[in-house]
């Protein structure tokens, strides 16, 4: 098992601060299998690769029945959302428009999914569409270039805002209005499971950590240091935390565990170069990107 304590989060900046999707964005896929995780043990079945094709596909995210992932799909530059309904054979388009759409996430209510838009002069702003892909309007006017986010309650978000260093902003779809809460942080951005709060890594002094925020104080709440070289991690229903780094998933129980403990190792399945994932909200499938097949 590799040491827990994180590499030097300059590393992490230079990825997460340029262009979330790039001609030369790496060829990837998308895992799904069925899984099972406790305080003391883990297991995962049935791993398929959905999107098993040359190319990009990453960014995936769970509908709130845990029937479909969307996720994103880049092809000769250009990228679109997509959708694997559970048991499918292949994804369905969502989204095919002249700009580039990326991190759908289905928001409050369930009749939208909002996107982080790369509009004609390349500006990034936070938009939404209907389940169907039509319809598009702009969330937020004011803020940008929007990297990735996170619906915190029916109009509350986390923002992770790119820049010098890249800032978490919690903004208000209502007034528009966005309030920078820390500097220095990391990509992955999630709702902390049963309350109105924001989980997201930060380097303070030094020392990464991922750290917990709800939005009405000024302070965050330190959970536990990432695994080694990895930023990206998803919460299971119950709370719990899952980091991959290589071919392994780990995880981090913080009511229970001191560190965190490796669960699988998904060498055998041919899964390897592990980054984003998301688990479904009803805790019975996880979805992971890897270097493509």
């Amino acid at each position: 098992m590799p040491s827990l304590q994180s590499r030097s989060f300059a590393a992490i900046a230079l990825v997460v601060c340029a262009s979330p999707v790039t001609a030369q964005s790496p060829d990837t896929d998308i895992y799904v299998a069925d899984i099972s995780v406790s305080s003391s043990t883990a297991g995962f079945t049935g791993w398929r690769n959905i999107s098993a094709r040359p190319g990009y596909d990453n960014q995936p995210s769970f509908t709130p029945d845990s029937r479909a992932v969307l996720f994103t799909v880049q092809s000769d530059g250009q990228t679109d959302i997509y959708r694997w309904d559970v048991g499918a054979a292949t994804p369905v388009r969502v989204t095919s428009t002249p700009e580039s759409e990326y991190s759908a996430t289905v928001m409050p209510g369930g009749e939208r999914f909002s996107v982080i838009r790369v509009e004609a002069d390349s500006t990034q702003r936070l938009w939404s569409f209907r389940m169907d892909g039509t319809g598009p309007e702009l969330v937020l006017e004011d803020v940008a270039p929007v990297g990735y986010h996170a619906w915190l309650d029916d109009s509350t978000l986390g923002l992770f805002v790119l820049g010098q260093p890249p800032t978490l902003r919690i903004a208000d779809a209502r007034t528009g209005e966005a309030r920078v809460a820390a500097h220095g942080i990391g990509r992955s951005l999630h709702r902390v499971p049963g309350r109105p709060a924001v989980s997201f890594l930060h380097r303070d002094g030094g020392l990464d950590r991922i750290r917990t925020l709800h939005p009405a104080r000024s302070t965050a709440a330190d959970l536990v240091a990432p695994v080694e070289g990895s930023q990206d991690y998803a919460w299971t229903p119950g709370g719990v935390l899952v980091m991959g780094s290589g071919s392994k998933l780990f995880a981090y129980d913080p009511l229970t565990d001191g560190d965190w403990r490796e669960i699988a190792d998904l060498e055998r399945e041919g899964i390897r170069g592990i980054t984003r994932l998301a688990i479904s909200p009803d805790g019975r499938l996880i979805a992971v990107v890897a270097d493509g097949g």
